[in-house]
C-alpha cells in the first residue's frame, strides 16, 4: 500500500518474561468469521514457553471468556476497552487493590458502570435528537444481523458492564454532530473495527499499565508486547515496549503514528502470527 514499515526496535535478545496484550476483533480473530484457528498453533507454543497472553478488547467479559476457553488461556484479561481488569482470584500470590469479586475473579474497575452510561446516553439522545442504537436497544437477533455474529455470540456481546456499543446512523456531518454531543455529555468514545464504543473513564492504555505493574511485582522484569488493528488500540500500543499494528482487509493499516510502531505486512491473525513469530523466534 506504499507505506514504509517502521520497525525501529531491537527484536533480538529479549530475555525477560513476555506479556502479550492483544486486541481480539480483526487482530487475534479473523475480521469476518471471528475464528481463532490461525493463531491456535502459535499460542500453544507460546504457552509452553511461558509467554502470557492477555486479551485487551472492547468485547465483554462473557465474550472474552469464550475465546479464552477456546485457546486455553488462564491469564487475566481487560474487557470493554479498559473498563475493567479481570484477574483469577489465586493468580497473583500477593495483595493488591481491586474493587469487587465476581465469580472466579478479582475485578479492578476503571470505568463507569453500564447502567450509568445508558442514562447519560438516553439523556443526550433526547436532548439533541440523536439517531443511534446501542446494543441495549437491540435484540440478540438485531445484534447478530448488525455484526455477523451467531445468536449465542450476540447474546454474549449484549452482556455489557462498563461500556455501550453504538451503531450511529447518518451522514458524516450527522456522525460528527452525534459524537460532539456525546462528548459534551461527558461520554468518551472510540471507533473500533465496525462500531463505536462509548464509556466513561475506560482506557486500554491505563488498564495495560495497571496490569503490567502487577506482572512486574510478580516477576520483577517483563517485556510487554501490544497487538492491535484499530484506533481504539492506540492507547494500548502507546504504553507497551513492542507495539504492533496488523493490517485490515484488504491490506491497509489504520493511521496510527507511534514511535517504534511495527506495521506488519499481514492481515489480522496472519499478521499477528508473523509478528509474534519474529519477535519471539517461535516458529
Amino acid at each position: 500500500m506504499g507505506v514504509e514499515v517502521n520497525r525501529g526496535v531491537d527484536w533480538q535478545g529479549v530475555e525477560e518474561k513476555m506479556v502479550i496484550f492483544t486486541d481480539l476483533d480483526g487482530t487475534l480473530l479473523d475480521y469476518y468469521t471471528y475464528s481463532c484457528d490461525v493463531v491456535r498453533p502459535l499460542i500453544n507454543k507460546l504457552k509452553k514457553a511461558g509467554v502470557e497472553i492477555v486479551p485487551c478488547s472492547s468485547k465483554t467479559r462473557a465474550e472474552i471468556e469464550f475465546y479464552r476457553w477456546q485457546l486455553g488461556l488462564d491469564a487475566p484479561f481487560i474487557a470493554e476497552n479498559g473498563g475493567a481488569i479481570f484477574i483469577g482470584r489465586d493468580y497473583f500470590k500477593f495483595v493488591y487493590e481491586y474493587q469487587r469479586q465476581a465469580g472466579e475473579y478479582n475485578v479492578i474497575e476503571l470505568g463507569m458502570l453500564y447502567n450509568n452510561i445508558r442514562r447519560k446516553l438516553d439523556a443526550a439522545r433526547q436532548e439533541n435528537g440523536l439517531d443511534f442504537k446501542g446494543f441495549g436497544d437491540m435484540s440478540e437477533a438485531e445484534v447478530a444481523t448488525l455484526t455477523g455474529l451467531d445468536m449465542a455470540s450476540a447474546g454474549r456481546a449484549r452482556q455489557r458492564e462498563y461500556s455501550e456499543t453504538l451503531d450511529i446512523i447518518g451522514s458524516e456531518v450527522e456522525l460528527k454532530h452525534t459524537l460532539d454531543c456525546l462528548k459534551a455529555a461527558g461520554l468518551d468514545w472510540s471507533r473500533g473495527s465496525r462500531l463505536f464504543c462509548v464509556a466513561v473513564g475506560s482506557d486500554k492504555g491505563v488498564a495495560v499499565e495497571v496490569l503490567a505493574n502487577l506482572y512486574k511485582q510478580k516477576w520483577g522484569s517483563i517485556k510487554t508486547i501490544g497487538v492491535g488493528d484499530s484506533p481504539n488500540d492506540e492507547p494500548m500500543l502507546a504504553v507497551v515496549d513492542f507495539p504492533i499494528l496488523v493490517q485490515k482487509p484488504p491490506g491497509y493499516w489504520e493511521n496510527i503514528k507511534l514511535p517504534n510502531l511495527y506495521k506488519v505486512n499481514g492481515i489480522g491473525p496472519d499478521g499477528w502470527v508473523k509478528a509474534i513469530e519474529e519477535l519471539t523466534d517461535t516458529r
